[in-house]
């Protein structure tokens, strides 16, 4: 009910004022289990997604989100949980990994549609990165559901970092027709089978989303553009101090 809610009213509100353009819908099964999975270029990926959609999709989401103390926390783990989101704690690297497997075997094992961000984390600069092998394909092949790539199209554009209003333009939703990977049931153990997988979902997504795709891992992308903004920032700071500069 909470769902049905936050749809109608976040849903209707996304769709009127972005009025996003999608491509594909017929690929999502009316009913019966599936994986969405899907590049990550921005926080509102996760509400412009199920605002197209008829059925619930759940997400996993950092369990901050459901901790926060006082009202204004619990009026975001309200928020949060209403819009289909599940808290996976992510202090330890390992323990969120298998705490998000756990979490994606269980929404489909109950007939649901789990969405997931292969790539672990949101693009730093709009291209595509490598897929972590670890969670969608483990929840693939341990429960033989069909994975269906979707790509999010200019969401980044909306609110890029340090905007505080958001832009009012068209992102866009493309969804590719469903990947069968029953011919792997069971191998999830096989870190060959693991990254062979994730590369073809990963590779659909690439084609339906026309990125640049980046033969790294997000989060060490993120940290490299970390290191040479602080790299940057140290030689301004001495070049302020050089002899016979003006500070």
């Amino acid at each position: 009910m909470i769902y049905g809610a936050m749809k109608f009213s976040i849903g209707g509100s996304l769709k009127l004022a972005f009025r996003p353009w999608v491509e594909g819908l017929e690929n999502v099964p009316a009913q019966g289990p599936a994986i969405l999975a899907s590049n990550h270029l921005s926080f509102s990926d996760s509400f412009f997604l199920p605002a197209v959609l008829d059925r619930k999709v759940t997400f996993i989401a950092k369990s901050e989100y459901f901790t926060a103390p006082g009202v204004k926390g619990k009026l975001t783990a309200a928020f949060f949980k209403g819009v289909g989101q599940l808290p996976v704690d992510r202090s330890g690297a390992r323990g969120a990994g298998e705490a998000a497997i756990k979490a994606g075997i269980e929404v489909i094992e109950s007939g649901g549609l789990f969405g997931i961000y292969p790539e672990g984390t949101r693009s730093p600069d709009g291209r595509l990165y490598r897929g972590k092998p670890g969670g969608l394909a483990r929840v693939a092949l341990a429960t033989g559901a069909p994975v269906i790539p979707v790509a999010m199209i200019d969401t980044e554009k909306i609110q890029p970092p340090g905007q505080v209003m958001p832009k009012l333009m068209r992102p866009g939703i493309r969804i590719g027709k469903p990947l069968d990977f029953s011919r792997y049931h069971g191998m999830d153990g096989d870190r060959f089978i693991l990254r062979s997988v994730t590369d073809e979902v990963m590779y659909e997504i690439m084609k339906l989303s026309g990125q640049e795709y980046v033969d790294i891992y997000a989060t060490a992308a993120k940290r490299q553009i970390a290191d040479e903004a602080k790299r940057r920032a140290e030689a301004e700071k001495h070049k302020g101090t050089e002899p016979g500069t003006q500070g």
